[in-house]
């Protein structure tokens, strides 16, 4: 397949506005793919390399050649320029990637350098994320969107089931299963303003302490235990603690789903930020632990003595949890059979009350009935905080004035739409430390995708900044005719990806 095929699909693909359409041009590419060519061709069309990253910035986009009037680059061979790319390293390498980036645009067309400056800058605005992706696979080989997705729940990635599904037809689909020792995606909660809304939502439900920590999965099998983070990192060497935890249970086969936590002296939970710099710790990790101890609580269980869990409901996945977990590795919930009791819903709010009291971020409500949809940001699971929060995308910066002079202060904005695309919400510049002013400069201008004029720094929107808001106003100044008041940054969320940012319709919810 050619690179030339790729670009006028992505083309094509930012032309329309129809899902069906973008399924269907999806699935005519995907059509023509061999399975070696599978993983890149899924990967480039969601705007991502198999490289992840090769060090190549805006800079390396200047002046750039004539386009080349006939196709002739292959994907394959566009894949192993990047590795390359990639490769260089040493004294004039800035350079030589420069080189070697300009040798591929002068073999490019004009229709495949676009291509390449939006690939490369993290810029493609064709929507093809990978919901698209999943149903214009299924599409193009006959087998139903559901079995392609819930593969790419198990397996974690969409290029490997791609290429699986290309070689060896629906069959393949039977080989993804939940295995101890491979992660899953893990299931996201929606977000509600207060628990009425989410007991309305939901029915019957468990309202569980919100724990601010970081998100692990954990695997046991027998005295082998593997750990995993959100975005399916191993972080097992790092965490002694939770491996001697997980040695404790009553079951040697079992896959968790939990937070890792830390509390303070008088046994309240310590900064996320304390959490995360532990747990980030590659060096000295004896002395990491002795400084501040670390250790799990679980909510969920995946699979447990040599049986799939995921499709049972909550309630049935809570029971078995509390048969191999001590009561203190389970996290505090308040379980509420009929939300229209007005008695079970007084102490629900009460239970919310006191986890803030003890610390907490708030609460997350979880429907009893449902199953674990790994991956998905599911109806049941509804997230409640007592302050409105947003993981936003970071679109760009402005230079700051006075005494942020040299610094990128003001932050631009985006929430995540349906296609893929970030609708920018608005700017801020509050909640910005002196050490976080200096971060994020530095952090930004790696990501920058343009020099900018004499303020602004458009970079890849890669960055997720949680931002506290006191709400969302109509506002004719934005895409999406909404903005968030007072937005001031609270942390950065360099555990998250942009696609796990929260959507539009979130915001536009909030308005309602």
């Amino acid at each position: 397949m050619l690179l030339a095929d790729l670009a006028r699909t992505s083309r094509e693909l930012s032309a329309t506005t129809s899902r069906s359409r973008k399924r269907d041009l999806l699935a005519e590419l995907f059509a023509a793919m061999t399975p070696d060519e599978a993983p890149l061709v899924v990967s480039y069309l969601s705007g991502r390399l198999p490289q992840r990253r090769i060090g190549v910035g805006w800079a390396a986009f200047k002046e750039p050649p004539p386009p080349a009037a006939t196709p002739t680059i292959g994907v394959r061979e566009l894949h192993e320029t990047f590795d390359r790319i990639a490769a260089v390293a040493g004294k004039g390498a800035q350079g030589e990637r420069k080189r070697l980036v300009h040798e591929l645009l002068a073999a490019a067309t004009e229709d495949e350098q676009r291509f390449l400056f939006g690939l490369l800058g993290g810029e493609l605005r064709q929507g093809a994320l990978d919901a698209l992706a999943v149903e214009g696979l299924a599409a193009a080989t006959g087998v139903a969107a559901e079995a392609v997705r819930r593969a790419v729940m198990l397996a974690g990635r969409l290029d490997v089931v791609a290429r699986a599904l290309v070689a060896d037809g629906a069959a393949a689909l039977d080989t993804f299963r939940l295995d101890v020792g491979r992660p899953v995606l893990p299931m996201l909660a929606k977000t509600a303003q207060d628990v009425d809304e989410a007991l309305d939502a939901l029915g019957p439900c468990a309202v569980e302490e919100k724990l601010d920590g970081i998100r692990v999965q954990v695997h046991r099998d027998g005295d082998d235990v593997r750990i995993f983070t959100r975005t399916l990192d191993e972080i097992t060497t790092r965490l002694p603690e939770v491996i001697a935890s997980a040695r404790e249970l009553a079951s040697t086969w079992a896959v968790l789903d939990g937070e890792v936590i830390a509390l303070d002296g008088s046994g309240r939970p310590r900064s996320f930020q304390d959490i995360a710099g532990r747990v980030g710790s590659r060096l000295d990790v004896e002395g990491a632990q002795a400084s501040l101890p670390l250790y799990p609580v679980f909510f969920d269980l995946l699979a447990v003595d040599g049986r799939d869990l995921l499709d049972l409901p909550a309630r049935e996945r809570h029971a078995e949890l509390a048969r191999i977990t001590p009561e203190p590795r389970r996290v505090r919930r308040f379980v509420v059979e009929d939300p229209g009791d007005a008695e079970l819903r007084s102490r629900a709010r009460e239970f919310a009350e006191q986890a803030v009291a003890r610390g907490h971020e708030g609460v997350v409500v979880k429907g009893l009935d449902a199953p674990y949809s790994a991956g998905r940001r599911g109806a049941s699971w509804v997230k409640v905080k007592p302050v409105h929060t947003l993981d936003l995308v970071v679109l760009a910066a402005e230079w700051g004035h006075g005494r942020r002079t040299g610094k990128l202060s003001n932050l631009h904005l985006g929430a995540r739409r349906a296609d893929g695309t970030f609708a920018m919400l608005g700017k801020t510049f509050k909640g910005l430390t002196d050490a976080l002013l200096d971060w994020q400069t530095r952090r930004l201008q790696e990501l920058a995708v343009s020099p900018g004029d004499d303020w602004v720094v458009r970079v890849r929107p890669e960055l997720v900044v949680e931002v506290a808001f006191d709400g969302v106003q109509r506002s004719s100044r934005y895409p999406e005719g909404v903005t968030l008041r007072f937005a001031r940054v609270v942390r950065y969320r360099e555990d998250k990806q942009a696609a796990e940012a929260d959507t539009v319709e979130t915001v536009v919810g909030l308005l309602r």
